[in-house]
């Protein structure tokens, strides 16, 4: 019976479909005491001794533990999987499974919350009423602003009929974009600097690689339209934070929404708590409720499938090991 650590703290009431799945295959749950991903990696060795597959949340995985532990499978609940080495897992025969297509719509919704919030700083003025004051200067208006989308895939393309709903115009930069589905979808294709010279909101939907870390940095901060805001649901790694606090600090860039950054949770000392127009969520982008079971059922039925001969198609990352799978 193989043996499964479910380690997203969502799921720490152990019941959802994802639970229906595995105990209808036989399979064994496993539970953490506390947060994996806030755990040392000694900590969470021990948490995977004996333990065959995760139903993994963010917590990282590299050589040290693969090498260390029996994983045969981590199932990521979501799409982002830059917190696993996966040339160490597929070294070690380790199967990393994703789950698309489940959770683009509660990101994209997430997004548009972070810009209407930050357009009409209600974060801001919710904390002030709080404390007595009514501050009724004039908010900006959305509507009629430009709206870059840097990558469209899944979740950019989501973006899309919201932006249009908005009254935003929309243009987008991805290296494989389909041209076909964006001039239909009234998304004009744009290069990276010219997105960032045309844009007043600036949204990441694009994972966090070698090649995309601190993509946000000094440089692309400073081709960004004066006034604009930058709004990242993706990956905090695609964001250089002190060159993001220098843009505010100058007034350069207007605001910011930010879901995700390089540290999580956010450090209670961070430097960024001091910029009264960033607008914070703590990673929720991709977990409303709908999309936690859906993603956590995708996950579960990755695993089975695994550990009974059955391959996930378009699910698995390292899909070279599916030639000689077996457990």
């Amino acid at each position: 019976m193989p043996r499964i650590l479910i380690t997203p703290v969502v799921y720490a009431s152990g019941r959802g479909p994802w639970r229906d799945v595995l105990d209808a295959a036989g399979f064994e749950c496993v539970f953490p005491e506390g947060d994996c991903t806030q755990m040392d990696k000694a900590s969470f060795l021990k948490w995977l001794d004996g333990i065959d597959g995760t139903l993994a949340s963010v917590e990282r995985y590299d050589e040290e533990i693969f090498a260390k532990s029996k994983l045969r499978a981590v199932a990521r609940v979501g799409v982002g999987y830059d917190a696993i080495d996966v040339a160490a897992a597929t070294k070690h025969n380790v199967a990393v499974a994703i789950t698309p297509g489940t959770n683009e719509h509660s990101v994209a919704e997430q997004a548009i919350s972070l810009i209407t919030g930050v357009f009409r700083d209600l974060a801001r003025r919710d904390r002030e009423i709080r404390a007595g004051m009514w501050r009724r200067n004039c908010p900006r208006r959305l509507a009629g602003n430009t709206i870059g989308l840097v990558g469209l895939g899944r979740i950019g393309k989501a973006m899309v009929p919201r932006c249009h709903g908005l009254g935003l115009r929309v243009v987008g930069f991805d290296p494989y974009a389909d041209r076909a589905w964006a001039e239909k979808s009234g998304v004009t294709l744009v290069t990276f600097d010219e997105l960032l010279a045309q844009s007043d909101i600036v949204s990441l939907h694009m994972p966090c690689t070698k090649e995309t870390t601190d993509l946000i940095n000094d440089t692309s901060l400073a081709k960004m339209k004066p006034n604009s805001v930058l709004i990242n649901t993706s990956r905090g790694g695609l964001v250089d934070e002190d060159a993001l606090m220098r843009a505010l600090s100058s007034g350069h860039l207007f605001g910011a929404g930010l879901d995700v950054c390089k540290i999580e949770p956010l450090p209670a000392n961070s430097p960024l708590l001091k910029h009264e127009n960033i607008v914070f969520a703590p990673h929720l982008g991709g977990i409303d409720q709908t999309a936690l079971d859906a993603m956590g059922q995708l996950s579960a039925q990755c695993l089975v499938g695994l550990f009974t001969g059955k391959w996930p198609e378009g699910c698995i990352v390292n899909d070279s090991l599916k030639a000689g799978w077996k457990v």
